[in-house]
């Protein structure tokens, strides 16, 4: 079984930054793309940042300029460096891997969410 276990959400005024952590452990070959979600309140969950294996990334047009989606292969960890936040902003931010198994499966993976508010 494949683990997420992310941290570094919560409270912060707008303007403000947040750091996300995810690290992915248990029964792990390899990790292919990383990535992070988030869903604010009565709305879809829906992509925010990816990283390959490789180091490409991607962002929504939200985020672009604002946020950096970085990974350490050796960790097995992904990070999202969140500035210049703002309301919109809010949601639980969920992180995503597409993981190879020590059993030779392929299957995305997420974490239990945490959650991100920006209030003054």
């Amino acid at each position: 079984q494949v683990q997420l276990v992310e941290s570094g959400g919560g409270l912060v005024q707008p303007g403000g930054s947040l750091r996300l952590s995810c690290t992915a452990s248990g029964s792990i070959t390899y990790i292919y793309a990383m990535g992070w979600y988030r869903q604010a309140p009565g709305k879809q969950r829906d992509l925010v940042a990816r990283i390959t294996s490789g180091g490409s990334t991607n962002y929504s047009d939200p985020v672009k300029g604002r946020f950096t989606i970085s990974r350490d292969n050796a960790k097995n960890t992904v990070y999202l460096q969140m500035n210049s936040l703002k309301p919109e902003d809010t949601a639980v931010y969920y992180c995503n891997a597409d993981v190879l198994t020590v059993d030779a499966r392929r299957g995305r993976y997420w974490g239990q969410g945490t959650p991100v508010t920006v209030s003054s």
